[in-house]
């Protein structure tokens, strides 16, 4: 059976978000605006769910093929609507490079060893690791000249601790592999995500998500190639009906409509706010894994959660 919430997603909301990411960005003001609050919604809520939906579509999409394949065709469907209705020009050259680099980092690197560690990881405790995310992007920052503050360096010591104790649970200590690929993702998320703000501009507004949705797509479905994926991908074929519906809800929940949405945070709001998805996340995946996707988390695993979630508290904190 189909879950419920994978078809929780209405047509109209494609179209106001994207009109509304390519309306002209307005001045900045105190306090939290609706686009603002309507865009961290959907990165704490939806993402939340979407990575049970990988689980789900891995039986019959391997992991690069699956998040390549969804993220070309939510980028192709973006840059039309955007190229025909909305008469948006197309990316520079330079836009287009910069989208190359982005997603390779965010979308190959992130997306793309997220999916690769839930072969073997369950999904709940994949979204514990990725808490890490805005304790990795503070200390980018840091590195790079913005200085953190002390509670956002107990913020990075409580999360680091965190993650160093979730390591030490049975679901990452019995993949070793799992556990490097997340790793991998939570890095090249991070830098792809601090460089796009810094020196990699994308285009303005959608056709900027769209180009790096495209670009990123096609990389993955290069590592798919090296990967051998093609092969598996023929032998599963005809795919599961509740594969193919997961990977509808990521295309359109999680592409089209989660990840513009944490776009935007980014540009519009401060690196800490635009990833505390992180905090909120763990929580609903954790507890969707074990009602829906039958995963089994120790005590000691949410434990270290906890800790984890603490210390993005700390950051958030810090940054208020």
């Amino acid at each position: 059976m189909v879950a419920p919430w994978l078809h929780r997603v209405p047509s109209p909301t494609i179209v106001a978000m994207s009109s509304t990411l390519t309306a002209t960005a307005s001045p900045p003001r105190q306090g939290l605006g609706t686009l603002v609050i309507a865009c961290l919604a959907a990165t704490w809520l939806i993402w939340g769910s979407t990575y049970l939906a990988i689980k789900f579509a891995l039986p019959s999409f391997p992991p690069f093929l699956q998040m390549g394949s969804r993220f070309i065709t939510a980028g192709v469907l973006l840059m039309a609507w955007m190229r025909l209705a909305r008469r948006a020009p197309w990316p520079t050259l330079a836009q287009w490079r910069n989208a190359f680099i982005v997603g390779t980092l965010m979308l190959g690197g992130g997306m793309g060893g997220t999916a690769y560690a839930e072969q073997s990881v369950g999904s709940g405790l994949v979204v514990a690791f990725i808490a890490i995310v805005p304790v990795l992007m503070v200390a980018l920052n840091a590195a790079l000249g913005s200085h953190p503050s002390k509670s956002e360096l107990a913020g990075i010591a409580v999360g680091v601790g965190g993650v160093l104790l979730l390591t030490q649970g049975a679901g990452f200590r019995a993949s070793p592999v799992g556990l490097a690929a997340i790793a991998t993702a939570c890095v090249t998320w991070c830098v792809g995500s601090v460089m796009s703000q810094r020196r990699f501009t994308l285009a303005p507004g959608a056709v900027g998500f769209a180009s790096e949705m495209i670009c990123g797509g096609l990389v993955l479905m290069l590592l798919a190639g090296f990967d051998g994926e093609y092969a598996k991908q023929a032998a599963l074929w005809p795919p599961q009906s509740t594969a193919v519906v997961a990977w509808l809800y990521l295309v359109v929940a999680g592409s089209l409509i989660a990840f513009n949405a944490y776009m935007l945070l980014l540009a519009k709001a401060s690196p800490a706010l635009a990833s505390s998805y992180c905090f909120v996340n763990p929580v609903i995946a954790m507890m969707l894994g074990i009602t829906l996707g039958g995963e089994t988390i120790t005590g000691f695993e949410w434990l270290a959660a906890a800790v984890v979630v603490s210390g993005v508290v700390l950051l958030l904190r810090g940054k208020g």
